[in-house]
Formats: structure tokens, sequence, C-alpha cells
């Protein structure tokens, strides 16, 4: 007999669910909603739908964002019977009332919206429904895991007459079984097809419960033999006791004469009695061992003297760094406060700038200087908080965090610990932590004395310790590790700087990894002029040592062919300009320093500050029949798109007084480019430039090619000033411009820049993009 009712369809908001799937007329389900497009539905349906929703299962949990190819086609219509908003989610009460079948999904305002119709049961025989329940409830009878799952109570209900299609439900909801058996039960429409189902299913549960039985009994006759194993081990360690050859005696021993801290003695005695108790070859004696001389191996009261010699610490940062004179300075002061007070709280440094400028090379310096030791720890890419903190020592493979692992591979609880790429860290709150907050309690000098690692579980002074950290863009540090470090920016160097680097510690450093170390190889000016400028274009010099290192290779070849080093004679050797391309090859870069002096039209020449520092930025502005729309490209980020929105705004609010008919904004569509597209680019400095371009472009006047700018751009047409004045003013001077304009409120900074950027620039100050139009624009 079949139960059927009139058709009609439905359109509700879906919630999606990752594991879950909902039976009709079972008891309420409460469920947790975090994903974006499942609260928009929750929100939907107690606003525009008196609380009724759709719950329908994915049928991979791990997808986050599915679509209508990863979820069933049989939903549950539910009913919202309680809502509690706790903030980050929501946790709702449901309740459902029947089947539906989705005939369509819609993805709608962040929202998954399904038009459904309803499904009804399909009553069997009746002969056959009483006794596949009569068989099922045997079954539940004689399983004692299902007894455990189900209460006497509701088993004693079950017996009694009930609806077949109710009593198919209760069960299915109450098995353990998969997300796909519980959908197959779900969308089964004969009842008694569903209840034999049901049967097989427990059927295979009762043949698990027997194999797993059997293994308990295995398990249980080995425990009894590890016990008995246990006691003659025991026997046996006394014996060893009492011939005086016990392995672990010298731990104690170790332990009273050397000054360990008082909370770590009483913490490996606590630790060593366990391990007499515990068997030495089982996996809990190991890790009782390994713990005990992690423990005792750490340098608790080990530590380098430091030298105080101003004198001496100067010297060795002068023969390591060219320049640097702020980051110098602030070392030295480092020593002298702390060679005054005899003590010192190691201050957090923080080195950042372009990639090859030596902030590496400098906190080694600072180690040699200081005579500590020297720890390296890369934090690129790390999203697990154990990674900072450790593991806790009852997890298998469980070791210290690298701060607790570094300070154990130097020796001495004050070394100089460099925090490799900072600003590249992972923030993640998830399952594994997040480690920037556990680098808060590394960093900050009024907790890391009592410094906690999750695997040594005793507090560890890191006061001692002098932190460096290393970042390309101080930008992207977490903000609260950020407030807690000292920043010093090292800034990337001009061509000249590079040069000094170049002569004075890149070839020396070369030679002797080279095994030329004794013979006198140079390379002249020129030649590390024409390397840095068409081979390197980089803001550090880590590819020109690269380079430099290629020369010596090629040349160690040549010499080498020609027999002339086996009379281990010295080589003596100048590289001169045109001997270069024999080495080096083909230029890699070619900077035009003869421009087009004419200029043109709608092309302006702007300054980018990146990470890896100064660059030049060109903006094309082209404009063509359309309905004035504006196109960016070039792989722009907000606030660049943002740049250019207001540069065009601000250009059509005054078209009178840059001449322009304000009808080809109208009828025309406006295309701004920043070629090298591959190449990510934001920020708001190229505003002024951006502004010009479209001047230049529908006033039809070209721009001045040997003029060059930076600036941001307010609706009001003023210059706001920015950053990285040096980096860019480098990249002008790098690639031959002569003219540089500026935002009037920098001019502060110019007396900061290198004497040979002020000495080859001219730079003109600008309070708004008038004094742009004026200087750069051809009339």
């Amino acid at each position: 007999m079949n139960r059927k009712k009139k058709e009609e369809k439905l359109t509700l908001p879906v919630l999606i669910t990752r594991s879950l799937v909902v039976f009709p007329n079972v008891s309420p389900y409460s469920i947790d909603v975090a994903r974006d497009f499942s609260i928009k539905a929750v929100d939907s349906s107690k606003k525009n739908f008196d609380s009724l929703i759709l719950v329908l299962s994915q049928k991979k949990p791990t997808v986050d964002k599915p679509t209508k190819n990863d979820v069933y086609d049989v939903a549950s219509l539910c009913h919202i019977t309680d809502f509690i908003d706790q903030k980050k989610f929501y946790r709702i009460k449901i309740e459902c009332t029947r089947r539906v079948k989705v005939i369509d999904i819609q993805f709608n305002n962040g929202m998954y919206i399904a038009n459904v119709s309803p499904i009804d049961d399909v009553l069997g025989n009746k002969k056959e429904e009483v006794v596949l329940i009569r068989d099922i409830l045997k079954e539940i009878q004689n399983s004692i895991e299902l007894k455990n799952n189900i209460s006497p109570q509701l088993i004693s209900t079950l017996s009694k007459p009930i609806d077949a299609a109710l009593f198919a439900n209760f069960l299915a909801d109450k098995l353990h079984m998969s997300v796909d058996k519980r959908q197959d039960l779900l969308s089964t429409v004969n009842v008694n097809e569903k209840l034999l189902k049901i049967f097989k299913i427990i059927k295979e549960e009762k043949e698990i419960e027997v194999i797993d039985k059997k293994i308990q009994d295995s398990v249980r006759n080995s425990i009894d033999k590890n016990q008995k194993d246990y006691i003659l081990r025991e026997k046996i360690k006394q014996i060893r006791k009492e011939l005086g050859d016990d392995d672990d005696s010298d731990i104690l021993e170790k332990l009273e004469k050397n000054p360990y801290p008082e909370h770590i003695k009483k913490k490996i005695k606590e630790e060593y009695k366990k391990l007499e108790i515990a068997n030495q070859s089982s996996l809990e004696g190991g890790v009782i061992k390994q713990y005990i001389n992690t423990v005792m191996d750490l340098p608790w009261f080990q530590q380098t003297n430091d030298n105080d010699d101003l004198i001496n610490a100067k010297r060795i940062l002068d023969e390591n760094h060219f320049g640097l004179k702020q980051v110098k300075e602030r070392i030295i002061e480092y020593l002298a406060v702390k060679k005054m007070t005899k003590s010192l709280k190691a201050p957090i440094l923080c080195f950042f700038g372009p990639p090859g400028v030596g902030k590496t090379s400098l906190a080694k310096s600072i180690a040699k200087a200081l005579g500590r030791k020297f720890a390296k720890i890369s934090l690129g890419g790390v999203s697990d908080e154990a990674e900072i903190r450790g593991h806790r020592k009852t997890y298998v493979g469980a070791m210290p965090g690298r701060i607790i692992d570094a300070i154990n591979r130097c020796g001495f609880n004050n070394p100089v610990i460099l925090l490799d790429e900072i600003d590249k860290i992972s923030s993640f709150n998830g399952i594994k932590g997040d480690p920037t907050n556990a680098l808060l309690e590394v960093l900050d000098p009024e907790q890391n004395k009592f410094f906690r690692d999750n695997y040594i579980e005793e507090s560890f002074d890191l006061s001692n310790v002098l932190f460096i950290a290393t970042a390309n863009n101080v930008d992207k540090i977490y903000k609260p590790l950020l407030d807690r470090m000292e920043t010093i920016e090292l800034n990337s160097y001009i061509e000249q700087e590079k040069i000094n680097i170049a002569k004075n510690f890149l070839i020396k450093k070369q030679l002797e990894i080279n095994g030329l170390k004794d013979n006198n190889i140079t390379i002249s000016d020129d030649a590390i002029k024409l390397i840095i400028n068409n081979y390197t274009l980089e803001s550090g010099v880590r590819e020109l040592e690269r380079q430099i290192n290629k020369i010596i290779r090629k040349l160690m070849v040549d010499y080498l062919n020609n027999n002339k080093l086996i009379d281990k004679k010295k080589i003596s050797k100048v590289i001169k300009l045109n001997e270069i391309k024999n080495y080096l090859g083909v230029e890699k870069y070619f900077i035009d320093k003869n421009k087009d002096s004419n200029g043109k039209v709608g092309i302006v020449m702007g300054l980018a500050y990146t990470s890896y520092g100064g660059a030049t930025l060109p903006i094309e502005v082209n404009y063509f029949p359309g309905k004035g729309k504006l196109i960016l490209t070039g792989s722009l980020g907000n606030v660049m798109k943002e740049s250019a929105m207001i540069a065009l705004n601000y250009v059509k609010s005054n078209t009178k007084k840059y001449n322009i008919d304000s009808n080809l904004f109208k009828d025309n569509d406006i295309h701004i480019h920043f070629p090298e597209g591959a190449i990510p680019k934001d920020g708001p400095s190229a505003g002024i430039a951006i502004t010009l371009a479209i001047i230049s472009r529908f006033s039809n006047i070209p721009v001045r090619s040997d003029v060059a700018m930076t600036g941001e751009i307010n609706l009001c047409g003023s210059a706001l000033p920015i950053g990285g004045l040096r980096e860019k003013t480098s990249a002008a001077l790098r690639y031959g411009i002569a003219n540089v304009m500026v935002p009037y409120e920098n001019q502060r900074a110019i007396d900061e820049l290198p004497k040979e950027i002020k000495s080859g620039l001219n730079i003109i100050f600008m309070n708004s993009i008038d004094d742009t139009v004026k200087f750069a624009l051809k009339k």
C-alpha cells in the first residue's frame, strides 16, 4: 500500500553538513554552524522562512566550499527549534519532519537555495515487515555494543507495536555507519527494503564484535606475559645494583655535582623514581630516559663571557660590513650600557630590508663581536605552534621546540639566536595552534625569563639570549610581535656602495672559498659596475656575489687547463670591463639611459618601493570608444586600484582646469596599464604619476622622459608623503633619470640620502599635481 499526498514544491535555504545525516521524526539534533554560507542560510531561514531549513549532507567532509556536485540529492526538511549566537558560530537545534528530493540547488546571495519536492514512505508486505522488525530486535539483544548504544527502555519500547518507518529511522540514526550508508538509508523509499538493509548492517557489526573480542583476548594474554617479564627484569635490576653495575646511577651523581636550578633537580629526581619503577625496555621507560637526558643536557648554568671591548667590537663589525653606520652604532650602544651596568636584559632587535643587504651576516658578526655562540632558526612557512613550544613528552616522537633546540645546540644559555624571516611565519588559528602567539612569550623581555617549553615542562630563562629577527617587509610582521621588537632598517645599496662591498669583501671571500686565497685577483671598478647594472639589478649584493663566484670559477678552470697552476705559482690577474662578457655571457638586463628626449603622451615613469628594494614603475594610459568604463591591468592590489580611481575622479572634476573635453570621459573607456603584469603591485604612492598620465593622454601633451615621480594623491590633488625614498631615488639614479619629483613633506628625509644620490639627481619638491603638470608636461 502506498501513502501518497499531493506533491508540492518548496524553495528553502540549505544548511550543508559535513558528516551528519538527519532522519525524520527522531529526537532533535544539535548542530554547530560555522561556515559563512551556512550561517547566512540560518539567518535567512529565521528571517524569511519561519525557521524552516533544508539539511543536506556533502559527500566528502574535507571539502570547504562544496558545489552542487559535492552534495547528495535527498535532503531533510527541518525546523529550527533553538538558536544560540556564539559570535564565531551558531549553535542550533533542529527537528526533521520529512524527507525531500532536491530538484535544483543554486548559490545566491552568499548561500545555497534549493527547490525540493517531498518524498513519502512506501509500505511493503505487512507480514514481511513484522518478521524483519522481530529479527532486528533479536540481533540487538544479542549484541553487547548495540545494547550499550540503545538503552533497555528504548528496546522495550521498540518491542511494542510501532510504526515501521519510524522504527527504521530511529535505528538508522543510532547505528554506527558511514555517511554513504546513512544517506542510502535516508534515500530508500520502501520501508521493508530499508529494514532489510538495517538488518544486514547489524549482522556485520556483530561479526566485527566477535573479531574484536578475539583480539582483546589475545592482547590480555600478551599483557600477562609482559607483567611476568617485568617482574623478572626488576629482579635482574636489583641484582645489578648489588653488583654495582647500574647504568643510571650516574644521573643522580651528575645532578648533585653540577649547579642545576633547584626546580630542575626536583623534576629530575621525580622522573628518576618513575624510571626505576618502569620497564626500561618498554616505550614508557625509553620516553622517561630520553626526557631526563634532554633536560640534563640543557645549558641551565653554562654561560659564555661577553667581550665588552668596544674597540674590538667595532673592528669586527667594520671588517665584515661596509656602511650600516646606524646599525653598528646601536650594537656599540648595547655593549656600552651592558659594560656600565654589568647586567642588561638582551634587547629584541629586528633587521628589516630587501634580500641580500646583509641582515643574516650582520647577526653573525654581532655574535662574533660579543664572543657568543650563534644559532639560526628559519621561520618561513612555520604553521605549527609545537615548532616553537615543543610537543608534550607523552606524544610519540615528541621533542623540544626550535628555541630550546637552538640553545641546546649552542651549549650555552646566552647565545645570539637569529629568527630568520619572521615576516613569513604563518599565523593560523587551527588545530595546530598559532606559532606567532607562541613567539610572543619568547620575545617579551618581561615574560621570557620563565619560558616554558611543552616538552621540558619547566621554565627556562631566555632573558640572557640576544634575539635578532630578520624580515623583508616589516608591515607583514604580526603586530603584537612587532611591538616587542626594536626595528632597524637596512636600506638597499646604491651603486658605489656595491662596488666598495665587492672590492673589500666579496672578492676576498670568493677567492678563499675557491682555494685562491693567496692569489692576487682583482676586478676593475668599471667591470664591477657592469656586473651590477647588466647582470644583477638587485637591492642587495647576493646575486653580485654569485656572479663574482662564477668569474673566479671560470678563471680557475682557464688556468688549470693551461697548466699554469702545476708549478704552484701565484695567479696575478686584473679582470677588465671588456672581459666580463667572456665570463658571464650575454647581459641579462639593459638600462637605456639615452631615452627619447621628446617624451610620449600618456606614459609616466613612477617609482616603487618593494620588499626587494626600489624599482621604476612605468604607467601607461589610453582611451577608446566606450561608455566611460575604467580598465586596470598589471596585477594590482586594492590600494593601487583605489589610487587609480582617485586619480581619474580628480581629473574628471577638473577638466576645465587642464583644457580637457569632459565628453571624452563619457564616450570612451579608459585603460590604465602597469607593465610587467606578472609582478604584483600595490601601494598608494603611484597616485601622482597616474594622475599625470591621465592628464597627458586626454590633453594630448607628452610627458618629459627624463622625469620620474612618486607621491600619493588625494581628491583635492595634493601630493601626500611617501616612504622608501632612498630606494626609489636609487632606482631613478640606476636608470639614468635626471629629475625626480617627490612630495614637499618628504623634504626632511633628503638629508639622510647618500651624497651620490643627492649629487646625481635633481630632486624637485611638489605640493600638488599642478606642480607636476608645470614641470613634467612638454607644452
